[in-house]
């Protein structure tokens, strides 16, 4: 304790905030190693993301904040037109920011204005970043699940509307991953935050010499921002 006393505020502070990396990284080596590694490489392309949609993302991020300010749940659901290529991207990129952040009680979600099946490429450039995703069924829309770390529960993932019961139905936010849905769904009900976000849709290269390029690329494009959102939370 004599010891302490004579420590200087700042040198107290590093410590503390050498403690406080220990521990952030401790909770990042809970993902699969291969995803960590992918992860780990994403804040740097931040510079990337234009003005304009860091405005939008800070709303998304503005909303997680208050909620964790009043103590609440965050629920996002990403709605996307059929659910199978963006809101599930966006569903499971936001689940991995919010544990490489150390953003607690987040949920994520996704639905779309009708009901299709997650699409196979965008599985494989999920699968491609070390997210481990295994499905023991052969039905017309398969129920999916994505492992990001053995010790943390895996998400499950299948197409549905954003009203199916598996989803929140009050006290969530909203986000429009998509024009179409952004259009046809002005009102999202039940939701105390909507927000449109629109991706661009990487369906148009399906069966192109550019289709795994593009899947990639958007994947990682999503990654990027929804890891900028949970960037901005606990700062």
């Amino acid at each position: 304790m004599k010891n302490f006393k004579k420590m200087s505020i700042k040198s107290i502070l590093v410590l503390l905030s050498i403690f406080f990396l220990s521990f952030v990284q401790a909770q990042k080596k809970e993902l699969n190693p291969k995803l960590l590694k992918y992860c780990s490489s994403i804040p740097s392309e931040f510079n990337q993301i234009s003005q304009e949609r860091k405005a939008d993302l800070e709303e998304i991020a503005n909303y997680i904040y208050q909620q964790q300010k009043e103590m609440k749940a965050i629920n996002l659901i990403f709605v996307c037109t059929s659910n199978s290529r963006r809101s599930h991207m966006s569903q499971v990129w936001a689940q991995i920011a919010s544990v490489y952040y150390e953003v607690k009680k987040v949920s994520t979600f996704s639905g779309g204005t009708e009901q299709t099946k997650v699409n196979k490429n965008a599985l494989l450039a999920l699968e491609n970043s070390g997210i481990v995703l295994q499905s023991n069924q052969q039905s017309e829309n398969p129920i999916w699940l994505a492992t990001i770390g053995e010790k943390l529960n895996p998400m499950v993932l299948f197409s549905k509307k954003y009203s199916d019961t598996t989803n929140p139905s009050q006290n969530f936010g909203a986000v429009m991953v998509c024009s179409e849905a952004d259009q046809s769904c002005p009102v999202v009900m039940g939701a105390d935050f909507r927000l449109g976000l629109p991706f661009q849709d990487p369906k148009v290269f399906d069966n192109t010499p550019q289709q795994s390029e593009k899947y990639e690329e958007r994947s990682r494009q999503i990654a990027r921002e929804l890891f900028y959102v949970f960037s901005k939370i606990n700062r």
